[in-house]
C-alpha cells in the first residue's frame, strides 16, 4: 500500500462502476485560494426570525405549530409537484427530449431547538428522527406513483443550507434518480454474477482490511470508502442485509441513531467547527418491484479539505474529466478515528 499512499493512481468504485483519481502528493501544494469563515452553531434555542422554529410563520405564509419534537411539512418552494401535465411539450427536434415528472418534496425539522445539530442532539432525540424518516419513507413510498424516496440533509451554509435550524429534506419522485439508478444497476449486476450482495461483500472486505473503518457498533459500520471522492467522505452501511429503513428492528434503529451521533460528533471535532456536509440515505426504490440486490447505506459528502476554512472544489479536471482527490481515504479514516466522540462544544462550556 506504500505506493498508493505516495503516488497518483485510480481507484474503482463498484457501487457506481466509475473511477476516481487519487493524487496524494498534491497535499504539499501551497494554498492561496479562498479561505472561508469558521462556522459556529447558532447560540439561541429560539429565533423569532427563523421560518422553521416552532410557532413562527414560514416563508410561504403558513404557521408552524408549537412542535416539541420532530415536525414535517410539504416544502413551500418544492422542486417537484404532485400535479403536472400528462405530457411535456416536445421541441421539434429528435435530440431535444423532455418528459413530464411529478414528485412530493417535504421538510423535516429534527428538533425545536434552533441551536442544535445532529451532533449535539442526544441518541434518544436522534432516534425520534430515525423513526420519522422511516415513517415518511413508508407513507410516501406507499403512494402508487412514487418510485423513489430520497432523504437527505444539507448541513451548513457552505453546502447551500438556507437555514441553520436542524432540518433535512425528503424529495420523492415518479422516477428513480440517476445516482440510485446507477447503484441499482451495480448491485443487481454483482448479485447476478456472484449470487451475493455487493455491500455485504464490501463490508467484510473493509472489516478485514481495517484501515478505512472509522468505527462499528452492533448494527452499522462507518468507513471512508476505497473510492471516496470528497476529502472526508464517509459511508454508513448496515451490517445486516436490509434494503430500507422499515426493515430495521428497534435495536437497529437505535444503532443507526448511535452511529449518526458518533459520526457527526467526530466530524465537528476534526476541525472544531460545525462541520458542513451533504448526507443522504440510499435505499431500495419504491417502484413496486422486488429489490433483493439493495443494501441500505448513507453517503456523507463534506467539502472541507485542510481546515475549517479551506474547502475542496470540484472544478477543472473534476468537472471535465473525472473525480479527483488529494488525501488518501486511508489517511482520512485515520484522522477521523483519532477524533474524540465527546463534542468539542461540550468541553468548552
Amino acid at each position: 500500500m506504500a505506493s498508493l499512499s505516495q503516488h497518483p493512481h485510480r481507484r474503482w468504485n463498484p457501487l457506481r462502476q466509475t473511477w476516481v483519481l487519487v493524487s496524494p502528493h498534491r497535499t504539499q501544494r501551497p494554498w492561496q485560494g479562498e479561505v472561508a469563515q469558521k462556522t459556529a452553531p447558532p447560540s439561541v434555542a429560539y429565533d423569532p426570525q427563523c421560518y422553521l422554529c416552532p410557532g413562527n410563520p414560514r416563508a410561504g405564509g403558513a404557521l408552524n405549530p408549537a412542535y416539541e419534537s420532530v415536525f414535517s411539512f410539504v416544502n413551500d418552494y418544492a422542486a417537484l409537484l404532485p400535479d403536472a401535465p400528462a405530457q411535456a411539450a416536445q421541441p421539434a427536434a429528435p435530440l431535444l427530449v423532455a418528459a413530464p415528472t411529478r414528485g412530493l418534496c417535504k421538510v423535516l425539522c429534527f428538533h425545536p431547538d434552533h441551536g442544535l445539530t445532529l451532533a449535539r442532539m442526544t441518541p434518544a432525540e436522534i432516534r425520534r428522527v430515525v423513526d420519522a424518516w422511516t415513517g415518511e419513507y413508508e407513507e410516501i413510498g406507499g403512494l402508487e406513483w412514487i418510485q423513489y424516496v430520497e432523504i437527505f440533509e444539507n448541513r451548513g451554509a457552505m453546502m447551500g443550507a438556507s437555514n441553520p435550524h436542524p432540518h433535512g429534506q425528503i424529495w420523492s419522485t415518479d422516477f428513480v434518480p440517476d445516482e440510485p439508478a446507477a447503484e441499482t444497476a451495480a448491485q443487481r449486476d454483482h448479485l447476478a454474477r456472484t449470487g451475493r450482495c455487493l455491500l455485504c461483500d464490501y463490508v467484510e472486505t473493509e472489516r478485514a482490511a481495517g484501515e478505512r473503518v472509522i468505527f462499528e457498533n452492533g448494527h452499522f459500520m462507518a468507513l471512508v470508502p476505497w473510492w471516496a471522492v470528497w476529502p472526508f467522505e464517509v459511508m454508513l452501511v448496515s451490517r445486516r442485509h436490509c434494503g430500507a429503513m422499515p426493515q430495521f428492528a428497534s435495536a437497529e434503529r437505535d444503532g443507526l441513531a448511535d452511529a449518526l451521533k458518533r459520526l457527526t460528533t467526530r466530524y465537528d471535532n476534526l476541525f472544531e467547527t460545525s462541520f458542513p456536509y451533504t448526507m443522504g440515505f440510499h435505499q431500495a426504490p419504491t417502484d413496486g418491484g422486488e429489490h433483493p440486490e439493495w443494501h441500505f447505506h448513507a453517503h456523507y459528502l463534506p467539502p472541507l479539505l485542510r481546515s475549517a476554512t479551506v474547502r475542496k472544489y470540484m472544478v477543472g479536471f473534476e468537472m471535465l474529466g473525472m473525480p479527483q482527490r488529494d488525501i488518501t481515504p486511508e489517511s482520512a479514516a485515520e484522522r477521523l478515528r483519532a477524533c474524540s466522540e465527546q463534542h468539542f462544544w461540550s468541553r468548552s462550556v
